[in-house]
């Protein structure tokens, strides 16, 4: 079977997105790149009867090349990411806070230095159908430069260079739309200034570690968690 742990990997990070109530029945959609080939979520199968088997695997231009089933509608989206950005990972949510902030404003508020791990204020694309042409472009417009991007009136997608960290973006993008959220129901929340995230995202360029490793000596000793 092609791409077998990447198969693997798919499933449970689908998974996880329900768990961590990211998104409800089958929507949302998961993929992770190994070389020319992309292992991604099928189209319209609850995620509790995922199996690695049902997981397809497609070619950079979309073509299935293992799998019975149909990839996801929101491949168009997936490719884009790949090809215009780089991805070697994607989630994209249907996250409720991260929605919700889609309809109020054009960027996430700079309320929380996690933003930088995103290279910057994270932006909100403008809306088109899903699963169309548009939407991929309107999200590959908005991207660039980040690691995530919020679809108005739909969700969000973040990449990664590994499929743990895609997730981790996702989750903390949530948090971070939430946080503004709460905090503007008591008034007008306070933001860090530009310089100061642009600080955070060379600090952020450095952090990360491999369990059982070293700490990089570029690695900043304490940050984001």
């Amino acid at each position: 079977m092609l791409l077998a742990d990447e198969r693997v990997a798919v499933v449970r990070t689908a998974l996880r997105m329900t768990t961590d109530r990211l998104v409800v029945g089958t929507s949302g959609n998961v993929s992770v790149r190994a070389g020319d080939l992309i292992a991604v979520t099928p189209s319209g199968v609850d995620y509790d009867r995922l199996t690695a088997a049902d997981i397809p695997v497609v070619d950079l231009a979309g073509g299935v090349v293992d799998g019975g089933l149909v990839p996801t509608s929101e491949l168009p989206m997936h490719l884009a990411a790949y090809r215009d950005h780089g991805a070697g990972a994607v989630v994209h949510t249907h996250s409720v806070h991260a929605t919700a902030l889609s309809l109020l404003v054009d960027e996430v508020p700079a309320v929380h230095y996690q933003l930088a791990d995103f290279g910057g204020p994270v932006r909100v694309a403008e809306y088109a159908t899903f699963g169309t042409d548009e939407l991929a472009a309107t999200m590959s417009v908005a991207l660039a430069g980040r690691a995530g991007v919020i679809l108005r009136n739909h969700g969000t997608l973040t990449t990664g260079p590994t499929l743990a960290k895609a997730y981790n973006r996702a989750a903390q993008l949530e948090w971070l739309c939430q946080l503004w959220l709460i905090a503007r129901t008591g008034g007008e929340p306070r933001l860090l200034p530009a310089a100061e995230i642009e600080r955070c995202v060379e600090a952020f360029a450095g952090y990360g570690q491999e369990p059982g490793g070293t700490r990089s000596a570029q690695t900043p000793p304490t940050t984001g968690g």
